[in-house]
């Protein structure tokens, strides 16, 4: 395979993937050893930054990811303005922080937790690709339980669930004896 051929396929393969791909899945994809990937990748970096194209290839460990060049950036932002992701409602919130911090959580311990239905949060959940399915629980109905997925940490902003910031300590009732 020449030079430019192998070069053009591992910038259709990281246009599509819009994440960063490890040099091994590429080489894998190429049938091409890591190192002789590693050389294509590196010239295109030249290339990319020799000729000032609009976007640049990023290296982050053993990954590749396609951006857009830095000094573009402001102009690509002026055109998506508009589109802003879509907050998720107070409903969803948090039905998303029960399964969160309870995970794995079943439906119905997440509407004995919030004390309503919660069957629209947990499908707008599921298709935002913030929870999964994670098995059934040995209960009665084997119920299914729910917890979170990689997208809802990079979401979040968090590498790791643990990273989630600790509940605050519940308050205790005291009761106020009744004035005659």
């Amino acid at each position: 395979m020449e030079k430019p051929d192998i070069c053009n396929i591992i910038e259709a393969i990281l246009f599509v993937a819009g994440e960063p791909v490890s040099i091994g899945d590429l080489a894998g994809a190429l049938e091409l050893s890591e190192m002789e990937t590693m050389h294509a990748v590196e010239e295109m970096q030249r290339q990319y930054d020799l000729n000032r194209r609009g976007v640049t290839l990023k290296r982050y460990g053993d990954h590749v990811r396609m951006e857009t060049r830095p000094e573009y950036a402001a102009y690509v932002e002026r055109l998506l303005q508009p589109v802003q992701r879509q907050s998720l409602s107070q409903t969803v919130m948090e039905t998303l922080a029960v399964i969160a911090y309870r995970q794995p959580a079943t439906k119905g311990e997440v509407e004995q937790v919030r004390g309503v239905k919660c069957d629209y949060s947990i499908q707008a959940l599921l298709a935002k690709g913030l929870i999964q399915e994670a098995g059934r629980k040995e209960a009665l109905g084997r119920p299914i339980l729910y917890v979170t997925t990689d997208k809802f940490l990079e979401h979040f902003g968090l590498s790791d669930i643990r990273e989630l910031p600790p509940l605050p300590d519940p308050v205790e009732k005291v009761e106020e004896p009744l004035t005659p």
